[in-house]
């Protein structure tokens, strides 16, 4: 009960920091004129976001890296602990890596050669392949994180050196697919958010401490950043925090073995990828026919007639129903 406890007051004091300083970020942001380029393909609703300031991912990303290391210090520089709480080192580094990318994107888009479309999809696929494998090898040969669990069994599944590009292509698509969510007023905070408390409470339930206590103060500073991210938007997190998120939560599900839950507790970022996989294959196929209205799928029920607001409640319930499943099955 102790950790259960200090792991939800590092999330409360994650929340304060991140609404403090949320202000002064947005003064930055705009002084230095990052405000987001609006697609033309995107729905006409969409037109008034433009200009709103991006690349916000920092504003939670700082305070994460702050209020973890601190309270890491000792145990990341090896003094007592056994070395336990060199478990956040990996996801702290991983969220930083995958968010230096998603700021080059960001800012290519804005100011670079290529405005409005960011780095090239190949150049930032390599990438991101390239910091997956890494963090991939590490967890299965560095830190030793447990290959895989599977509801009904109460031991640990090996599954060998297969391990390291299965992790690695969870890293990428699952960074990929948070990206894809990104598109509404809170919506990926929102879904993000609780996909990481799930995990968060299934770290306390393995006794990894320090990983849970990562997780909330995460979901703590991103409560701060929905302050002034739900709508109407004050800041769009961007790639900057989208891929950060997306690559943090896959590290985090590796870390407790639980990956396989990833299906249903991140099931909104799973159909948002979906969708975009199922479009594409199916305008090829039919030589231009499309099988949504538009893709990833919340633009689909935007031009059904649903509001923002609807679509970002629904998908967060749909969200947080799956991850209270996905915990429940964690333990069968």
């Amino acid at each position: 009960m102790r950790q259960i406890a200090l792991s939800l007051s590092l999330a409360g004091l994650a929340f304060i920091m991140t609404a403090i300083w949320g202000g002064p970020l947005l003064r930055i942001l705009r002084y230095f004129r990052l405000g987001k380029i609006i697609r033309i393909e995107q729905p006409e609703g969409h037109r008034v976001k433009m200009g709103t300031p991006t690349m916000g991912g920092v504003m939670f990303i700082m305070p994460v890296l702050l209020l973890s290391g601190l309270l890491n210090a000792v145990a990341l520089i090896g003094v007592t602990t056994g070395g336990v709480g060199r478990s956040v080192l990996l996801p702290m580094l991983v969220m930083v890596g995958f968010a230096i990318l998603g700021a080059v994107d960001d800012w290519e888009g804005i100011h670079g050669k290529r405005k409005g479309d960011g780095m090239r999809a190949r150049t930032k696929f390599a990438v991101q392949v390239v910091l997956a494998l890494a963090t991939a090898y590490v967890l299965k040969y560095v830190i030793d994180a447990p290959d895989l669990y599977l509801p009904g069994y109460f031991f640990e599944v090996e599954i060998g050196w297969i391990y390291v590009p299965i992790a690695a292509f969870i890293i990428v698509a699952e960074s990929n697919a948070v990206n894809f969510t990104d598109g509404l007023d809170g919506l990926a905070g929102l879904i993000a958010a609780t996909a990481i408390a799930a995990f968060g409470g299934i770290a306390l339930m393995q006794d990894q401490t320090y990983l849970a206590r990562f997780c909330f103060i995460l979901v703590g500073a991103l409560f701060g950043f929905l302050w002034f991210n739900v709508h109407p938007a004050q800041l769009i997190m961007g790639d900057t925090g989208s891929m950060a998120l997306g690559s943090v939560l896959a590290v985090i599900s590796l870390m407790t073995g639980q990956w396989p839950m990833l299906l249903v507790i991140a099931i909104i970022p799973l159909a948002e990828m979906l969708s975009v996989v199922i479009q594409v294959v199916y305008f090829r196929m039919t030589g231009g026919k499309r099988f949504f209205k538009m893709t990833p799928i919340h633009h689909h029920f935007e031009l059904l007639g649903w509001s923002e607001t609807q679509i970002v409640q629904r998908f967060w319930l749909i969200g947080l129903m799956a991850a209270l499943v996905g915990i429940g099955l964690s333990q069968v």
